[in-house]
């Protein structure tokens, strides 16, 4: 379980049982990258994001959204996701950014710019 999921136990059903799990933290954002397996050992992927916001009374809150990708897609997205960040590559120049240990941005030019990464999701 998540160090999130704490603050909000019960609030939200969690399906699957848990495989595997590879957390990326990206500035305010954290992506979970977990397997999990059905009733009938078979796998499954969940991609979650995961945002942390500050609530009116100061206590901090998580907004999270999440997919399931089955193995039966797993080529078409991975396809589909490589040919988008192609596109975005070739498009649009990229400004290394880097996070430190709080995970906060540190951009090389002085200001927030997103990155991406290559993901191999052959190796999940």
């Amino acid at each position: 379980m998540y160090s999130e999921d704490f603050d909000s136990v019960g609030a939200q059903e969690r399906t699957g049982d848990d495989v595997f799990s590879k957390p990326v933290r990206a500035g305010k954002r954290t992506y979970f990258f977990d397997v999990k397996a059905t009733k009938g050992n078979d796998y499954y992927l969940t991609i979650t994001e995961s945002k942390r916001k500050l609530e009116r009374d100061g206590r901090f809150s998580y907004d999270k959204h999440k997919i399931f990708l089955y193995k039966e897609d797993f080529d078409k997205f991975t396809e589909s996701l490589q040919e988008v960040i192609n596109f975005i590559k070739e498009k649009s120049p990229i400004i290394n950014t880097e996070y430190n240990a709080e995970g906060s941005e540190d951009a090389s030019d002085g200001q927030k710019n997103n990155s991406f990464s290559d993901v191999d999701f052959d190796q999940l």
